[in-house]
C-alpha cells in the first residue's frame, strides 16, 4: 500500500472501533500489570539492600529470566498457528506467573528470588506470542496500530496503578528512609495476589478464540518461512536491543544518584503515566505515516535519553530523563507488534510473534550481563563504572537508528509497514 493511498484513506479510529478481544486483553494486561510492576520494580531493590547483591549476578538473574522466557516464546506463538488458537494459551501463561507470585513473599536468598523470577519469566514466555496474535488477527489491519496501542496503555495504566499502591505501602511503612526494607516488600508481594487472580479470570472469561484466515498446512518452523522483511527487521532490532540492558540498571542508577525508594516509586510512575498517554495516539499515528519512521524517532529519541543516563548528576536528572523515556515506549512498544504483524501473514503470526519476542528476550541476557560488567566489573576488574552501561546503550541505538532509516522494506499485500 503507498504512502499516498494510506494518507487519503485513513480515518482516526475510536474506542468504539475496538473488539472484544482487545477489551478482554488490554484488561488482563491492566490487572497483570498492577500485580507485577509493584513487585518487578522492587526486585533489584530487594536484591542490592536487602540481600546485598551486586550488579553484576542483579544482571545475569535479570538476564536468565528474560531468556527463560524468550525460550518459551518462539514455541507457544507457534504452538498457537498449529492448534489455530491463541487464548487457552494465553491464560495457562498468565495463570503460571499468577501462581508463582505467593512464593517471592518466602524468598530469602538471592537463589530463591532468581527461580521464582525465571518462574515467573516462564509464564510470560507462554502467554505473549498468542496474546499478541490474539490481537492482531482481532481487527483490520489499518486499526491495527491503534489496537496495539490501545493494549499497551492499558497495560502501562496497570503499571501505574501496581507502582502507586507500592508507593503507598512503602511511605506508611518506612516513610522517605532510605532503601527497601523486608517487610514492605513482603507486604507489597501479599497485595500482589489479588491483580493476579483477577487478570486470569478476565481472560478467560472476556476472551473469544477468532478463526485464523487461510488455515492450511501446519506452519514450518523455520526462520525463512517467515520472509526476508520480518528477518531484516528482527537483526536492526536486535542491534538496538544489544544495549537496552533492564530497566533494573536504571533503577540502581537512580539510587546510586541519591533517589530514595519512595522518590524510585514516584519516577516510575510519572514514567508510567506517560508511556500510557502515548501510546495509543502513537499507535494511531503509525497507522497513519508507517511504522518504521516512528520507531526510528523512538530509538533516535532513547540514544539521548541514555545517553543523559551516562552524564547525569543528580537525582533531579534522573528525574527528568526517566519521565521522557516513558515517551520513548509509547512510541515504539506498540508500534513494533503492529509492524511485527504487517510483516507476515495472518496464518504466521504467533509463530511470528513468538520469533520475535524469543529473539529480543534471548538477547536481554547478554545485555543485561554486559550492563552488569560494564558498572561493577568481573573479578578483580572494577569495570568503568556506572555511566559506561548507558554510553554502550547509547550508541548501539543510534546504530539501529540509522539502519531503519535505510531500510526501505518491500510491500506485500498484507503489510502497511511503510
Amino acid at each position: 500500500m503507498s504512502k499516498n493511498i494510506e494518507e487519503n484513506s485513513f480515518h482516526p479510529p475510536t474506542l468504539k472501533d475496538l473488539p472484544r478481544n482487545v477489551w478482554a486483553v488490554s484488561l488482563t494486561s491492566f490487572f497483570m500489570d498492577i500485580s507485577s510492576e509493584m513487585v518487578i520494580n522492587l526486585l533489584p531493590l530487594f536484591l542490592s539492600n536487602v540481600l546485598g547483591v551486586k550488579t553484576n549476578l542483579i544482571g545475569i538473574i535479570e538476564g536468565v529470566a528474560e531468556a527463560t522466557s524468550s525460550l518459551l516464546k518462539v514455541f507457544s506463538g507457534w504452538l498457537s498457528d498449529w492448534l489455530r488458537g491463541r487464548k487457552w494459551i494465553a491464560v495457562a501463561g498468565y495463570g503460571i506467573s499468577a501462581l508463582t507470585k505467593p512464593f517471592f513473599y518466602f524468598a530469602n536468598s538471592w537463589n530463591a528470588v532468581a527461580a521464582i523470577r525465571w518462574a515467573d519469566r516462564a509464564g510470560k514466555g507462554i502467554r505473549t506470542a498468542p496474546r499478541d496474535a490474539l490481537v492482531a488477527g482481532s481487527i483490520s489491519q489499518e486499526k491495527r496500530g491503534f489496537a496495539f496501542g490501545f493494549q499497551r496503555a492499558a497495560d502501562t495504566g496497570g503499571a501505574m496503578m501496581g507502582l502507586l499502591v507500592a508507593l503507598v505501602v512503602v511511605w506508611l511503612a518506612q516513610s522517605s528512609r532510605g532503601g527497601l526494607q523486608e517487610n514492605t516488600f513482603r507486604t507489597i508481594v501479599l497485595i500482589s495476589l489479588i491483580p493476579a487472580l483477577l487478570a486470569v479470570l478476565t481472560l478467560a472469561i472476556g476472551a473469544r478464540d477468532v478463526p485464523i484466515k487461510n488455515a492450511e498446512a501446519l506452519p514450518r518452523f523455520a526462520f525463512r518461512s517467515l520472509g526476508k522483511p520480518f528477518i531484516t527487521f528482527l537483526v536492526i532490532t536486535s542491534i538496538f536491543d544489544l544495549g537496552n540492558s533492564s530497566d533494573a540498571f536504571l533503577i540502581l542508577r537512580a539510587q546510586e544518584r541519591g533517589v530514595s525508594t519512595v522518590g524510585i516509586l514516584g519516577m516510575l510512575v510519572v514514567f508510567n503515566l506517560i508511556y500510557t498517554l502515548a501510546s495509543t495516539p502513537a499507535g494511531s499515528l503509525s497507522d497513519k505515516i508507517g511504522r518504521r519512521r516512528l520507531i526510528a524517532g523512538g530509538w533516535l529519541l532513547y540514544a539521548l535519553i541514555y545517553l543523559g543516563f551516562g552524564l547525569v548528576q543528580t537525582g533531579r536528572q534522573i528525574w527528568m530523563l526517566y519521565v521522557v523515556y516513558g515517551l520513548y515506549y509509547g512510541l515504539t512498544y506498540g508500534t513494533a507488534k503492529a509492524l511485527v504483524a504487517d510483516l507476515v501473514p495472518s496464518t504466521l503470526h504467533g509463530s511470528a510473534y513468538g520469533t520475535y519476542n524469543a529473539v529480543l528476550g534471548i538477547l536481554d541476557f547478554p545485555a543485561s550481563v554486559i550492563a552488569g560488567i560494564l558498572w561493577q566489573g568481573v573479578g578483580s576488574w572494577a569495570g568503568f563504572g556506572a555511566p559506561a552501561p548507558f554510553l554502550f546503550g547509547a550508541g548501539t541505538a543510534f546504530l539501529a537508528t540509522v539502519m531503519m532509516l535505510f531500510w526501505k522494506p518491500a510491500p506485500k499485500t498484507w503489510t502497511g509497514a511503510g
